[in-house]
């Protein structure tokens, strides 16, 4: 009941509070003037000038915000709004002073000491507010967490800050680390920086660490791994916050999360132009092919995003489309779509749904993707990645579709392997029917995705869960990688500034290596490597290479004005040549005869080569 009044009745108090502040001060000021022996003829200077003192300061507070806050959590920045608002009543209260009744006879002295201590009292009462309520929360009966901060910046002080303020979090911040050798040795309120990541061992076993938090959401993907190979060789959990521009946005609490495989890449939020990708999709129908893959899934949330007249979600997987179908409906209420559940392949299909809905911007992200599943089965691979995306690409110039992007793949350079080739194929084949047709059509060629569903991660985890081993091909094999989201976006980014006929290649930033990322997610997963589950090498798969690249080498990469995103040099293909290399690629598709797909895909693929299979 007490409570409910205090909240109640809080301005009126607060404003008493500060009257009583403005008061005492004043009067202390006499006091320590005339050396705490306050002479009675003064009584009469203080009661004439004190009511306009009171008036003054209350507007000037007032003015400033000092009446509003929670004095918890008081900070510099309200210092400064007390210091300037006691700076201008006190000027303001001299102008009257002099005005009024003139110096003579009052000591000068006293507006110096008066402002001093209204500025220390007010000050001092919302600081020592702030401490009681600090020290309340700490509980010494109870046993509390003792976590690590790895980063002593703008995030880590944020952490620091949430762990001391949120008493549901029962912490206990035994320090940080920072590389930074200005910072070491240093206290962070009252949190010790003790020194370079090297240290981190020694400080979790020194005060018994239970969980480690990195709070460097900048820090680059190099920095990221080596500090995480400190970081496992230790037992502590290993927890990350999201970048400050999530919690800025609002998207996202300052609170600790588990380490995600993407956190590793240390990539920078992309940025994108959003108006120039609103003016390709606002009001238009999009169809996107493979949407309920991860790729096609996350571009459909991306696309909804931009107000599309409808979007059309094509493909062949029931569940995957249904559930999509489930989120569109609870999270984009306004929008509208259709699910298509058909093949690429068929033509009739296709002809329907283009004469129906007439898209004007295509997405195909549908593929086979899997290359040592296509290595077995090429006629698969050549059938979908090639026939497939050859009737997409005429359909959208038949039906005069402003745009189509076909999501490409690193493997399509110097490919070494059937699933590379068939998607070099079907660039090839865009970049000729673009030089005769009013369609736009581009690729957009990327490498690995973390966490989509012919990614590593997922095998990884499994195989985690299951006890080990994990297998890794090779311990040199390495990838390039990109984050769902921000390989969607860059896809969103390309389509839009595409005039025909491009490849644009997406900056993956370095490669990482496999067993690395293998070694991460066990150390995420509270194991240590050698001692609960091993890594297996098994070799590389038919049609793997140790590493991948993006650009073919006769190509020449130049950057658009969206520095993630590099554009080659177009491709110069007689279209009726591929048309007829095609038409005899799909009938040995169609006979399943293999040794004839191969040699075909020799012939159209030059720099095509299947490397020698070695452990």
């Amino acid at each position: 009941m007490t409570k409910s009044i205090i909240l109640k009745y809080r301005r009126v108090l607060i404003i008493i509070l500060h009257f009583i502040f403005i008061v005492l001060s004043y009067f202390a000021a006499f006091y320590i003037r005339f050396d705490f022996a306050f002479p009675k003829e003064y009584l009469q200077v203080v009661g004439r000038t004190l009511p306009l003192l009171i008036l003054i300061k209350l507007l000037f507070f007032y003015s400033f915000g000092l009446f509003v806050g929670l004095w918890r959590y008081v900070s510099i920045g309200d210092i400064w709004k007390i210091l300037l608002a006691n700076v201008l009543s006190s000027l303001t209260f001299f102008g009257g002073v002099v005005f009024y009744r003139g110096l003579v006879g009052y000591p000068r002295s006293v507006f110096i000491l008066d402002f001093i201590l209204c500025v220390a009292i007010i000050s001092g009462v919302r600081f020592l507010t702030r401490l009681i309520r600090e020290k309340s929360k700490i509980d010494f009966s109870e046993k509390r967490k003792k976590i690590l901060i790895v980063g002593a910046g703008d995030a880590g002080i944020l952490t620091l800050k949430e762990c001391q303020n949120n008493i549901n979090m029962d912490v206990e911040v035994v320090g940080f680390i920072d590389d930074d050798p200005i910072k070491k040795g240093h206290d962070i309120y009252g949190v010790r920086v003790w020194g370079g990541r090297k240290l981190i061992p020694d400080i979790v076993e020194g005060y018994g660490v239970e969980e480690i938090i990195l709070a460097i959401p900048s820090a680059s993907g190099d920095v990221i791994r080596e500090i995480l190979y400190y970081c496992e060789l230790t037992d502590a959990k290993i927890k990350t916050i999201p970048g400050l521009e999530k919690i800025l946005e609002g998207n996202l609490e300052v609170k600790p999360r588990a380490v995600k495989p993407e956190d590793l890449l240390g990539r920078k939020s992309v940025k994108i132009d959003k108006k120039e990708i609103s003016s390709c999709i606002m009001g238009r129908t999009i169809l996107v092919t493979g949407a309920g893959g991860s790729i096609g899934s996350e571009l459909c949330r991306q696309i909804a995003g931009f107000s599309p007249e409808k979007i059309i979600l094509v493909d062949n997987h029931e569940n995957y489309v249904y559930f999509l179908g489930i989120e569109f409906k609870s999270k984009y209420t306004q929008l509208k779509f259709d699910t298509i559940i058909g093949d690429i392949k068929d033509i009739g299909l296709l002809r329907y749904v283009f004469s129906k809905y007439k898209p004007q911007v295509i997405f195909h992200a549908a593929a086979h993707k899997h290359v040592p599943l296509m290595e077995e089965n090429p006629s698969a691979a050549v059938k979908n990645n090639v026939i497939g995306t050859r009737n997409l690409i005429y359909a959208s110039s038949h039906y005069k579709s402003e745009r189509f992007i076909l999501i490409s793949t690193d493997k399509a350079v110097n490919a070494s392997s059937v699933m590379g080739a068939t998607k070099r194929i079907a660039e090839k084949i865009l970049q000729a029917k673009s030089k005769n047709s009013k369609t736009k059509f581009m690729a957009v060629r990327f490498g690995n995705v973390l966490g989509s569903s012919g990614s590593v991660i997922p095998l990884f985890k499994k195989q985690i869960e299951e006890g080990g081993p994990v297998t890794v091909t090779h311990p040199d094999v390495k990838r390039y990688f990109m984050s769902i989201s921000e390989a969607s976006q860059l896809v969103l980014q390309a389509g839009a500034i595409g005039t025909g006929g491009e490849i644009f290649v997406l900056d993956m930033g370095e490669q990482i290596k496999i067993v690395d990322i293998a070694k991460n997610l066990i150390a995420f997963s509270g194991l240590k490597l050698g001692r609960d589950i091993s890594i297996e090498y098994v070799g590389l798969r038919p049609g793997e290479k140790l590493f991948e690249e993006i650009l073919l080498n006769a190509e020449e990469d130049k950057v658009t004005k969206n520095d993630k995103i590099y554009i080659t040099k177009p491709g110069d293909f007689d279209s009726a040549k591929i048309r007829k290399q095609i038409r005899e690629l799909e009938k040995y598709a169609n006979n399943l005869d293999n040794d004839k797909i191969i040699d075909m895909i020799k012939r159209m693929v030059p720099s095509y080569k299947q490397p020698e299979v070695n452990g």
